[in-house]
């Protein structure tokens, strides 16, 4: 990181950026064509969860190359400082790396969507429909490196 001033080594304030941010963009590549998308997510443990369709560019990209890199961001305003090319921002962010997998089991599908709707309402605990659980992707990234980053100039 070039401004290590900005660096997060907190691992607890990691973890915070993690648990409110509302997006996380996940970049995948094939071919040496890069792909992001925003996307709702959960997390537990050392893992980020997703949900999808079953098929779709990510899934097939997933299949070929399941290298990843995400990207989570919270608190960000911009402050005009009136000069132009001067402005300075403020945020909290998390980029980290890691490998996809798309997961198969159907009783560690559940709980990853109940990771994603705990993410979003806590304490929500949801029944899902089996047809719905069987044709849901479930995407799992088990994260391989991390590192943060503050601003609050």
């Amino acid at each position: 990181m070039r401004r290590k001033e900005k660096e997060i080594k907190s691992k607890t304030e990691i973890e915070s950026i993690i648990n409110s941010g509302q997006v996380c963009r996940v970049a995948f590549s094939l071919n040496d064509e890069p792909y992001i998308v925003p996307m709702y997510y959960g997390h537990r443990d050392n893992f980020l969860y997703f949900h999808s369709a079953k098929q779709g560019k990510k899934i097939d990209i997933i299949k070929k190359n399941n290298r990843v890199c995400f990207e989570i961001d919270i608190n960000h305003h911009i402050i005009n400082t009136g000069v132009p090319c001067n402005w300075k921002n403020s945020y909290s962010s998390v980029i980290g790396f890691g490998k996809a997998k798309l997961v198969e089991n159907f009783s560690e599908k559940v709980k990853a969507l109940n990771s994603i709707i705990d993410h979003y309402s806590p304490g929500t605990i949801y029944k899902f429909p089996k047809e719905n659980v069987i044709k849901t992707e479930i995407i799992k990234i088990e994260i391989e490196e991390i590192t943060g980053k503050k601003s609050s100039d």
